[in-house]
Parts: structure tokens; sequence; C-alpha cells
């Protein structure tokens, strides 16, 4: 089985507690890493090379800071790209039973995503989940980091999301 993570980090070179993440996963040979931030600095994704990334996995991740209760923007340009290219591409089922899920990292404690702001957590990544699902993909369940700092990173909880 093969999982891809698809990971994008608008300040990727500032970054410490994705790069740990990721870092930690260099060494599982189920895992496909594909960083969107340094593949594309300049924004012009490959459609056609992304697509068949995703073909070739089982399960797919996206992983990002959370930003603004958002993406990153690459992120979201990777979406409209990638995912509209699908829709109306020549395979529009091609994504039918992968499973699909996200994994976030939140400098904000966990209570700042109760919904006292507004939203929970898994209100504010909906339209991401509803964008996938659309697409065919079966569900799993987010899994957000929050008050993410290197020294207390569950890393164990984080491969066991990921099947490693």
């Amino acid at each position: 089985m093969q999982t891809l993570v698809l990971f994008a980090h608008t300040f990727w070179e500032d970054s410490k507690v994705n790069k740990a993440l990721l870092e930690s996963l260099k060494d599982c040979n189920n895992i496909k890493i594909h960083n969107l931030t340094t593949t594309y600095p300049n924004g012009n994704i490959n459609v056609d090379s992304e697509v068949a990334l995703l073909k070739a996995a089982d399960t797919i991740v996206l992983q990002f800071p959370l930003f603004w209760f958002s993406t990153p923007s690459l992120l979201k340009e990777w979406q409209d790209r990638v995912l509209t290219s699908i829709l109306y591409g020549n395979d529009p089922k091609m994504l039918n039973d992968k499973s699909f899920g996200l994994i976030t990292t939140a400098g904000g404690a966990e209570s700042s995503y109760d919904g006292h702001h507004g939203a929970t957590i898994k209100e504010i990544l909906l339209p991401i989940y509803h964008s996938f699902k659309y697409l065919g993909v079966k569900e799993k369940e987010p899994f957000a980091i929050f008050s993410a700092n290197v020294q207390s990173l569950p890393l164990q909880a984080y491969k066991q999301y990921l099947g490693v």
C-alpha cells in the first residue's frame, strides 16, 4: 500500500515542526512525500505529473500548517488545477475508493478550535473534504497537531495515522 503525502508550506524555509514531521518519515518505504513547495517554487504545477502520483497512491494525505483557517496558497492552487483536471478530464473516477486524510499543524491551542470562535477544526477543513469526497474518496478523520512545537511532537500518533 502506497501513501502519498502532499505537503505545502508558505514559509518552508522557517519551518521547524513540519520539517521534523516529514523527516521522521524518511525511512518509511510505504510513504511518498511530495513537497509541493520545493517542487513548484514558482507555482507552475505540472498537472499530468500530479495526476500520475495520485493514480499510484492507495491513500492520499494533505499535510500543511493551518494559515488563516485555510491551506497555504500553493495547496489551494494545486487543488484548483489538479482536481479540476481530474473532474473534467478523461478519468473523473480515478480517485474512487482511495483513502483520503488531512494532517494539519496549528500554532494555537486545541481549545481555540473547539467552535467558540465560530468553527471547529473539522468544520474549518470541511471544504477540502467535500472536494475530495466529490471525487469518490473514502474519508479518514483529520489529524491535527495543536500548539505545535518540535519538543512535543506526537510522532507515534502521526506515523500511526499514516499507516507506518
